[in-house]
């Protein structure tokens, strides 16, 4: 292959690249825009969302209808979005950082059983708490996959004790956490100064103790 035809398909892998990686990103970005008079699935997830916070009392019928509207924009004059009763992508990536969807729920309940069900009630929000604060923080992953699955970062994980089925209180701790009850003072880690190995976090700023927890930024 010519120099000149080198230089041509070096060209061409770059423009695929690029154009691959705009692809990811606008994938990445898509969100479903959801309106009145729509009835899909995702409205259920939406209604779900909403009603997670207290701002959706109705049926979750999958059906955008008045109720869904007037929620909808109520969450958006309370979270920083442009009411319009639309939810489209900047709504969405409101709701994606300060609610759950069922399934991330389920997880959220399982981390708060598997790490703090000997703990108190307060005990069980403040580590759904950190969770949800690592979430809407940007040094950590932006989904609750994301944070909960990151390595080493949550000892149940590590060793097994997250696939235990959680009970009822981890739901209801699981609910309060989202709804926005932090007794945590905004902290990103916790720990147990009795049992905990890692050197790193002794290194991190105590916030308060709760129970047998150490909270830290």
């Amino acid at each position: 292959m010519t120099a000149c035809k080198w230089k041509v398909f070096a060209i061409l892998i770059v423009l695929f690249v690029i154009q691959s990686l705009g692809f990811k990103e606008d994938k990445a970005e898509a969100a479903p825009v959801l309106k009145y008079g729509i009835e899909d699935p995702k409205v259920w997830d939406l209604q779900y969302r909403l009603k997670t916070l207290g701002l959706y009392d109705g049926a979750l019928d999958g059906k955008y209808g008045p109720g869904t509207v007037s929620s909808v924009l109520e969450f958006q004059k309370e979270y920083g979005a442009y009411p319009d009763g639309i939810a489209g992508p900047a709504t969405w990536r409101q709701l994606r950082k300060y609610t759950l969807s069922k399934p991330e729920m389920d997880i959220m309940a399982k981390i708060i059983y598997s790490e703090a069900r000997g703990e108190s009630y307060k005990g069980q929000v403040a580590v759904g708490a950190v969770v949800m604060n690592r979430i809407q923080s940007d040094e950590f992953p932006n989904t609750i996959e994301g944070v909960v699955f990151q390595k080493n970062a949550f000892t149940a994980v590590m060793d097994g004790q997250y696939g235990m089925e959680p009970n009822r209180t981890a739901y209801m701790a699981a609910l309060d956490a989202v709804r926005g009850w932090d007794p945590t003072g905004n902290s990103h880690y916790y720990f147990n100064p009795k049992t905990a190995t890692s050197k790193w976090i002794w290194t991190r700023t105590p916030t308060m103790q709760i129970g047998r927890h150490t909270f830290a930024n």
